[in-house]
């Protein structure tokens, strides 16, 4: 049974940046697509980043200041998060999935005005 652990959330003015890392307790095939959700309350799930064979995709909120990252031999996933902004604030999720879906337990992350 794979789980992943995520790290990293907390609290930041606008401006500032964090780092997000995911770590997957089992082995993560390269097949595997790896990214970040977030969600606030009242509102759907939604796309942040991620990496697939075919390349990485951002949603266009983020683009440019968030830049996601992997590492198949740590079996990690990692978000930098640049130039954070107030309405980035949210639960951050970590996925990995393929023939199987994997999702963390959630980091918040709280950027101040």
């Amino acid at each position: 049974q794979v789980q992943l652990v995520e790290s990293g959330g907390g609290s930041v003015p606008a401006g500032g940046s964090l780092r997000l890392s995911c770590v997957a307790s089992g082995i993560i095939s390269s097949s595997y697509n790896m990214g970040y959700w977030r969600q606030v309350p009242g509102k759907q799930r939604e796309l942040v980043a991620i990496m697939s064979r075919g390349g990485v995709s951002y949603a266009e909120s983020v683009s440019g200041r968030f830049f996601i990252s992997r590492d198949d031999a740590k079996n990690t996933v990692s978000l930098q998060m640049n130039s954070l902004k107030p309405e980035d604030t949210a639960v951050y999720y970590c996925r990995v999935y393929g023939p199987k879906d994997y999702w963390g337990q959630g980091t918040q992350v709280t950027v101040s005005s």
